[in-house]
């Protein structure tokens, strides 16, 4: 038996001493005044930030958190992101220190969950790889590069007149049951094994549409490759308020890290990421709501001052990231609702300015039966040929202000029957490559069948055809070349090009078609 001594003593207690490790948490503690429509006003809470994570604490120990949002000399005003009936008047509320963050990762695909990250389909638990803050700086020019890389949506309208690139921002918009959601939808199916994963932020839409569209990307198997971020209508204010800003950090949680899920770099490129926001005309109406109840001044049509800067810092993070940060990129398509094609609304008007261009959808347009219903006089993408490969630039240059020059020549047209042979043809063409462009739902088109469609009208082979021919004319040729020449597909995604071999041997394959095709159907 050892020698009990001072010494050993001393050493014993030493050893304990190093192994006790010990913290210092401070955190100020107040007390709810007022509570009511999802606003807590907090006495006692000077040190508080704004943005900062609140603890409530409710009278049967339940804990709810709350968004800091009014400094005011006296008080805090607060929002809460929770179960609002649990907290009431006296109740404990502590600062954490932090912002809201959301969980992200691998384990999220295949998911539907709430603004905060918190599962609501039902199917367990989810494993986090990592936690973004909702709130964060979007990158600076020099962090950035241009957008030179295609978001293919599938929809022919728009690949060929109004291409959207990857980091690009382009608006869609329009009135209700216009087919707004329809073309993001769409856009999802067809990034089926493209590299990218999609995240679509439902905003106040009824729990049954939204389980519409999940129900929708499960049957054409792109759930395996989407997040569905859910704020429904019955969901609180500033659950609404926060859900596009949780779904662009669970994206950004993509791009920022490579496959292993270190920081991205040249050496470990970032992934890909397209957001949905759908929508934020009623993100915008969630922002009033809080706004006003935490009595901010009302401005134009009561909406806040500053909800510009709300729809402005959540777009600017949409980016594509240069090489030394990883090549990642995060493509936003915000969705808005005009009433009665107002566009010089003032939310419309704001994400307008701020977005990379917009696809509007005319309800004059759907009820003709022209779908996807979009104008192409005020469609536009400011990115342009640059998310295009070079096959789709060859056909489709100056389609977009063809078929611009038609519909006012159309519209002309209605006044007077005397029109010349060259005003005859431009009609006719006109007619044609418009029904070209009628595709339905759910049945986007590889960007090669989309290049040999246009190419047919281009050349005139639809010229002689009845208009009420050309859709079936379209699916026939493409069913005919995929079964007969599927090499001259094949060389138009390798090449991205039409060379001169490839026009005619297309020339002459359309050409053998067209004479086996019986317009009768």
């Amino acid at each position: 038996m050892a020698e009990i001594t001072a010494s050993t003593i001393d050493a014993v207690l030493q050893r304990q001493l190093d192994a006790i490790k010990t913290t210092v948490e401070s955190r100020e503690v107040g007390t709810v005044i007022q509570v009511g429509d999802g606003i807590a006003r907090i006495d006692g809470l000077k040190g508080a930030m704004a943005g900062e994570l609140l603890e409530f604490i409710g009278g049967e120990g339940k804990t709810v958190f709350g968004l800091a949002q009014n400094l005011e000399e006296d008080e805090v005003g607060a929002v809460l992101l929770g179960d609002v009936t649990s907290i009431k008047e006296n109740d404990q509320v502590r600062t954490t220190g932090r912002i809201v963050e959301v969980p992200s990762g691998m384990g999220f695909l295949g998911r539907v969950v709430n603004p905060l990250g918190e599962p609501i389909d039902g199917k367990g638990p989810i494993t986090a790889d990592g936690y973004r803050p909702v709130e964060f700086r979007a990158p600076g020019v020099i962090e950035r590069q241009g957008v030179n890389e295609p978001v293919q949506t599938g929809i022919l309208a728009i690949d060929a007149m109004i291409p959207i690139g990857r980091g690009q921002r382009e608006l869609i918009i329009g009135d209700r049951q216009t087919g707004k959601t329809a073309i993001a939808v769409d856009t999802i199916i067809n990034s089926k094994g493209k590299d990218l994963i999609c995240i679509y932020v439902a905003i106040g839409q009824k729990a049954s549409t939204v389980a519409t569209v999940v129900e929708t990307l499960e049957r054409y198997g792109a759930m395996d490759y989407t997040i569905v971020v859910s704020a429904t209508a019955s969901d609180s204010a500033p659950l609404q308020y926060i859900a596009p800003m949780a779904g662009v950090a669970i994206g950004e949680y993509f791009m920022y890290n490579g496959v292993d899920g270190k920081p991205a770099s040249e050496s470990n490129p970032g992934r890909h990421v397209l957001c949905i926001y759908d929508d934020l005309s009623k993100q915008a109406v969630a922002y009033r709501q809080m706004s006003l109840t935490l009595r901010r001044p009302p401005g134009r049509e009561a909406y806040p001052g500053d909800v510009f800067y709300l729809h402005s810092r959540l777009l600017e993070r949409a980016v594509k990231l240069s090489a030394k940060n990883g090549s990642g990129s995060l493509t936003a398509l915000p969705v808005i609702e005009t009433q009665a094609g107002d566009v010089s609304a003032y939310i419309p008007t704001n994400v307008i300015s701020i977005t990379d261009g917009q696809i509007f959808l005319q309800s004059d347009l759907f009820f003709q039966g022209q779908r996807p219903a979009v104008n192409v006089g005020i469609s536009v993408s400011r990115v342009g040929s640059s998310a295009q490969i070079k096959a789709m630039k060859q056909v489709a240059g100056s389609l977009r202000l063809d078929l611009a020059a038609y519909r006012e020549l159309q519209a002309f047209a209605q006044f007077g029957s005397d029109l010349d042979k060259a005003t005859q043809d431009q009609l006719n063409r006109g007619a044609r490559m418009t029904e070209l462009l009628k595709q339905g739902r759910y049945v986007p088109m590889p960007v090669e069948e989309q290049v040999v469609s246009i190419f047919s009208g281009n050349e005139g082979f639809l010229d002689d055809l009845p208009v009420e021919s050309i859709t079936r004319f379209r699916e026939e040729l493409l069913q005919n070349l995929r079964s007969t020449k599927p090499e001259l597909l094949k060389a138009i995604i390798e090449e991205k090009k039409i060379s001169d071999e490839s026009a005619e041997a297309l020339k002459a394959g359309i050409a053998s078609f067209k004479n086996q095709f019986s317009v009768e159907g």
